[in-house]
């Protein structure tokens, strides 16, 4: 995901591939119990083909926050992206939280008509990247 998508994640592959595999699967572990943030994986031959997760952002109530998106280049264009999505809406629904946002690189297309096919509508919000401020993102949203 990080050498195909190095702008989408809060991290470099260098720095993913210097973490400890026993840190990794300690964070998977907190992201799949409890409400307040979760990730949901879609494999196929044994192998990570998709990933979508969802958060509670610090102080907001009935928003949750789409992160971690990514589809191997084989797998896009072919419904999986709204199988996660649908994933972390009901995951967010059982949580009492009926919003999803999302942040989506500005020049990004063809996420960006990907999300728009699943329902997400542009809000006008920009923002820096988080690790890169020369880029800025745009905030979409639809309801869970």
């Amino acid at each position: 995901m990080l050498a195909d998508a190095p702008l989408a994640f809060l991290e470099t592959i260098d720095e993913a591939a210097a973490r400890p595999h026993a840190e990794f699967a300690a964070k998977l572990r907190e992201r799949v119990a409890g409400n307040a943030q979760a990730l949901f994986v879609a494999a196929a031959d044994g192998r990570l083909v998709g990933q979508a997760g969802g958060f509670t952002p610090p102080g907001t109530r009935g928003v949750t926050l789409v992160f971690a998106v990514y589809l191997a280049p084989t797998w896009r264009g072919r419904g999986l992206l709204g199988r996660l999505v649908d994933a972390v809406a009901q995951w967010s629904l059982a949580a009492g939280r009926p919003e999803l946002e999302l942040e989506v690189m500005t020049g990004n297309q063809r996420a960006i008509r990907a999300y728009q096919g699943l329902g997400f509508v542009d809000t006008g919000l920009r923002s820096r990247h988080p690790v890169i401020p020369v880029f800025t993102e745009l905030k979409m949203r639809r309801p869970a």
